[in-house]
This record gives C-alpha cells, sequence and structure tokens, in this order.
C-alpha cells in the first residue's frame, strides 16, 4: 500500500532545497531514506531492507538500487529500519518521519559477519526427519502444484578443504506426494516419472565452490528418468547447531530450476489431448540438516 508515491492532485511537493523535491508525497506522509555501504564505502546492492511501525509491523519493504539506496514513502511516524545482506551484520535504527517531510538516516555503513563454522571433515549424512525435498510446478494455465518427496537419504564426505567434498543423494521417486493421490498416482506412472523403470532420482556432486560470506554452489549430475544433466545447487549454509540429545548437526537450504525436457518428459500426447500437463520448469528446494554418520 505504500511505497513511492511518484504524484497526486492531493499531495505536496518536499520542501525546496531537498534533495528529494522532485518526489511527491501525500500530505500526511513523510520520506525516509539512506545509503547503505561496505565497510570500503562500496554501495551493497539487493541488501534487503524492511520497515516496521512502533508496533513492529511491517509497512514496507524492498531492495536497496545499483547504489545502495533505501527510499520509503511511509505514513508520518516512528520507525524501525532493519537492513540485511549476506555476508554482513544486520543494521538497526529508528527514525521518525513527520508531514511532508524528509527523515534521512545517511549512510548506513554495513560490518562484514564473521562466516559460520564449517562442519568437521569426516563422514556424515542426511538426517531425514528434519530435511525436506520439495518443488514447485505449475500446471499449464492452471494454478502452481507444490510437493514433496517423502523418501530420500544421502552421504556427504566433508574433506578437509571444503571446496574438494563431495555428496551422493538417493531420492525414491514413487515417494512423490502432492497431498492428491489420484495427482501422485498419475505422476508415478509412465506419462510422467515412470517408477516402474526409474525407481529413483541420484544426484552425486563433487564440486562445492565458495560464493562468498555463507553462499556455495554445489554443482553435480543429476540422474531422472534415465537421464543425466548437470545441474547446480544455489546453497545458503546456515551454520552449525545441537539436537535434542546433544548430537551437533548442520543445515542449509538449496534451490534450483529443473526444465523436464532436459530428462525427456516431454508429455505432448498429453497436450495434443487438452490435458493440462506440468509447465516447463520446475523449482526445486530444500531443507537439509546433517549428522556426522554413526
Amino acid at each position: 500500500m505504500f511505497g513511492r508515491w511518484l504524484g497526486s492532485k492531493n499531495a505536496t511537493s518536499a520542501a525546496q532545497g531537498n534533495p528529494l523535491a522532485g518526489l511527491t508525497v501525500p500530505r500526511s506522509a513523510g520520506v525516509l531514506s539512506c545509503r547503505v555501504l561496505d565497510p570500503v564505502n562500496e554501495a551493497v546492492q539487493q541488501a534487503e531492507f524492511v520497515v516496521t511501525d512502533s508496533a513492529g509491523r511491517k509497512v514496507v519493504g524492498g531492495e536497496t538500487d545499483p547504489f545502495g539506496t533505501v527510499l520509503a514513502t511511509v505514513p508520518a511516524g516512528d520507525y524501525r529500519l532493519a537492513v540485511t545482506a549476506e555476508g554482513f551484520t544486520p543494521f538497526h535504527g529508528s527514525v521518525t518521519v513527520s508531514e511532508s517531510g524528509h527523515a534521512g538516516l545517511g549512510d548506513v555503513m554495513l560490518q562484514v559477519a564473521a562466516p559460520p563454522q564449517l562442519p568437521d571433515p569426516g563422514e556424515w549424512e542426511i538426517e531425514p526427519n528434519h530435511s525436506q525435498i520439495g518443488f514447485t510446478a505449475r500446471h499449464i494455465g492452471l494454478a502452481r502444484i507444490h510437493g514433496r518427496f517423502n523418501t530420500f537419504a544421502g552421504a556427504i564426505r566433508i574433506a578437509d578443504r571444503m571446496e574438494d567434498s563431495a555428496m551422493h543423494v538417493i531420492i525414491d521417486a514413487s515417494s512423490i506426494d502432492t497431498n492428491v493421490q489420484m495427482r501422485d498416482d498419475h505422476l508415478r506412472s509412465s506419462d510422467f516419472l515412470d517408477v516402474g523403470r526409474y525407481p529413483t532420482m541420484e544426484f552425486y556432486s563433487d564440486r562445492f565452490v565458495h560464493r562468498g560470506g555463507s553462499r556455495w554452489g554445489v554443482s553435480g549430475a543429476l540422474t531422472l528418468h534415465g537421464v543425466s544433466r548437470t545441474v547446480m545447487l544455489d546453497t545458503q549454509y546456515l551454520g552449525l547447531g545441537n539436537g535434542l540429545e546433544g548430537e551437533t548437526r548442520a543445515a542449509c537450504r538449496a534451490t534450483t530450476e529443473l526444465h523436464r525436457e532436459d530428462f525427456t518428459l516431454t508429455w505432448q500426447t498429453m497436450l495434443a489431448r487438452g490435458i493440462a500437463a506440468v509447465g516447463s520448469s520446475i523449482a526445486i528446494d530444500m531443507d537439509i540438516q546433517i549428522v556426522p554418520k554413526g
């Protein structure tokens, strides 16, 4: 509801001499702004910001522009501004916005955050009770479908140098679950996954690439429907923790996008018959926890 207001016959222009003089705002509102910089005074692009009111409710949010600028029009009042960016310590500040006023916080300097501690070298395995492999697909002409695979296992060898690590994950294709039995049976059929011929999907990687901060790229071969293709998992490492019984565990989130034609899943005969099929892109979203192999 509240964002940049670029003109209204009921609006009043900012005061002359204000750097935002060309921006018009509602009479009961004002503008808050700042510029987000790193420790060497370079703009931090695509940092996420959220403005909340005195009750903690989100009023507006977004990302910094290519110059690191935060700019938002909000009703007059007291606010909290939170700015977060990958690899930096979050910033939190208070600001009061007056009617037709400009509340400028100036330059906000983000400090580099210490990277999370990596798992110890050795053999680890996926802990399935606290992990999930999900997907989102779109019916052609219809709404999105959300699903998951309920049965999977994986082993991870953490090397002394994290970049030399490797992982192998096996997914039971028949465990696909979209909460609709008839649809799941169809997805398991020869029209789709053909689990009778291809009972598992497998992913193997021995290439871990550090992208800075807690971001990693995990590149490997995915075998699906009898076809192997190289895919890249965009991975955020979340750090180490302890389970209820005190065991050490590590966690990460990973995403990728698959194109079903790459795995010979075309299903053109279904389209010819006018049956709605899954769109060409399928988003994969994983939350994974690993524990030392017992």
